[in-house]
């Protein structure tokens, strides 16, 4: 199911906190509150419309990370999350309102952390996905040699404000490069010294994590699951290379 319909619109009536409600209250002004007195709330927001969210608000905060704005995170944005045209103004409604927000990122990332602490496999692809963002270069294409070290700073300080480990980070920026270009042994999260046995264990283990239907399961979005696909490609591609390592 598409998370597009009406993402704002879809929102109200639903209870929120931290500075994710008080962007989107800002736009919808009365609407939240009106709701609340018909007694129409739900206790949570739909899942994938708050990936959704997170990801406009904190590309919104990436874009200005390297000292510079420009459409093209947007429009990556756009083509990631298959937005269609009739979306687009509230869509860049929320961009622009998060990137003229006084708010730094991390207040955005703390709530986000805590909205998916019990689902730590979500905010992996929030990472990966900001990084697809961050490659976007229309000239010469997505790479992640298109991101620049203020921007990798930026998303590794959102990986730890998610709880997510140093290694966890590397593995996700290794995953984003080229099959033939990629240290096996950082994508898995493994040590060469590690035994087989181990690495194994931790291929299945990550193979299992990042399964499109497990990630759907958990509320990313259809939208983005060929990225998470990508990153699947590379697990697979790392653990086929360490296993010919050990069979020769």
């Amino acid at each position: 199911m598409s998370i597009w319909g009406s993402l704002i619109g879809g929102l109200v009536g639903f209870t929120f906190a931290g500075p994710i409600r008080a962007l989107i209250g800002s736009m919808v002004g009365g609407r939240i509150s009106s709701a609340r007195r018909s007694g129409s709330q739900q206790n949570f927001p739909p899942p994938q419309q708050i990936f959704a969210i997170a990801l406009i608000i904190l590309t919104a905060k990436l874009a200005k990370a390297d000292g510079h704005v420009s459409k093209k995170e947007l429009i990556a944005i756009k083509n990631k999350l298959k937005i269609p045209e009739h979306e687009m103004d509230q869509v860049g409604e929320i961009f622009n309102k998060a990137k003229e927000d006084s708010l730094g990122y991390e207040p955005y990332a703390q709530q986000i952390g805590q909205i998916y602490k019990n689902n730590p496999v979500v905010l992996v692809e929030v990472i990966n996905t900001l990084f697809y963002i961050a490659e976007a270069d229309f000239e010469v294409g997505f790479s992640i040699s298109n991101v620049s070290d203020s921007e990798i700073t930026m998303i590794r300080d959102i990986a730890k404000i998610f709880g997510l480990s140093e290694s966890q980070f590397e593995g996700i920026k290794e995953s984003r490069k080229s099959s033939d270009k990629l240290n096996p042994y950082i994508v898995l999260g493994c040590s060469s010294n590690d035994d087989f046995v181990t690495i194994r264990k931790k291929y299945l283990q990550l193979s299992k994590e990042h399964h499109p239907d497990i990630l759907m399961n958990k509320g990313v979005p259809i939208e983005v699951i060929e990225e998470s696909k990508k990153k699947m490609r590379a697990i697979n591609s790392a653990f086929d290379q360490i296993k010919k390592m050990n069979q020769k």
